[in-house]
């Protein structure tokens, strides 16, 4: 367990590297008994000092839900991170990559929720009713700790490693289609780089969050209505650099596009 003095300077550190785009050395290579709980919690102050400075948070994302991502990271567990008002594009939107460091692009579904969603116990149907709608989305990974040996815990550290994300495609009522079959197609620069279908995120993407609502549940805090919530990418990562242009085809749930400058 970490004291609270060293999960400040973390946090700290995490905001410095947040605010100057850099990259610090492994929280696990420097503290090898940090544990999960106190990972939330440099997150948690993290997350207060922005919410501090006047950023508004409007979601939450899930990661490491999938058999692709948990192969790609080396990381067995899913994990969570929040995200504010300022981090969000829409289809057609050119982003700054300096914005990020280590930019990666990810394929997923959000989930809008009409409802509040808390547990314990919240299940896939559950998450069902209380969601309004479902859209196509991308994921900006932003990752400011090194990547070589990162472990679970430096990935809660660091937000779950989230930068930004990108909405588009059709909007569609959860009992409108299968959500365990949707299928995308993610192309960079013309040439396609992933594939996948969302059934891979934990068998179907609803279950991710009520995952996320259970485990709020353990923190004291719960998903509110209007919040988004990123459920998990069904792809492999795909790296991406200033001039990549990014097109993602979600077939009935329509397209989502976007370019680095």
């Amino acid at each position: 367990m970490l004291t609270t003095e060293q999960i400040e300077q973390l946090a700290a550190e995490l905001a410095e590297a947040d605010r100057t785009h850099g990259v610090i050395p492994r929280i696990t290579a420097r503290f090898p008994d940090a544990t999960v709980d106190d990972a939330y919690a440099i997150q948690r102050i993290w997350r207060d000092s922005q919410a501090a400075a006047g950023r508004r948070l409007v979601g939450r994302k899930i990661g490491l839900t999938s058999k692709a991502m948990q192969q790609a990271t080396g990381i067995s567990e899913p994990d969570y991170g929040v995200m504010f008002d300022d981090t969000v594009w829409e289809s057609g939107a050119t982003i700054p990559a300096a914005l990020f460091s280590n930019v990666r692009i990810e394929v997923e579904l959000a989930f809008v929720l009409r409802d509040a969603l808390k547990g314990p116990g919240c299940t896939l149907f559950d998450v069902l009713r209380a969601t309004e709608y479902v859209t196509p989305a991308l994921e900006v990974l932003n990752s400011h700790i090194e990547l070589e040996g990162r472990t679970i815990v430096d990935t809660i550290s660091d937000n779950a490693a989230y930068g930004g994300m990108v909405l588009g495609g059709r909007p569609m009522r959860p009992d409108d289609i299968d959500l365990r079959w949707v299928g995308a197609m993610l192309h960079r620069n013309e040439q396609i780089e992933e594939t996948g279908v969302s059934g891979g995120v934990l068998g179907h993407p609803a279950a991710g969050v009520g995952w996320l609502a259970d485990k709020l549940h353990q923190h004291g805090d719960r998903l509110e209505a209007g919040e988004i919530i990123l459920a998990g990418s069904f792809t492999r990562p795909v790296w991406v650099t200033a001039g990549d242009s990014i097109l993602c085809d979600y077939g009935r749930m329509g397209t989502i596009a976007c370019r680095f400058v």
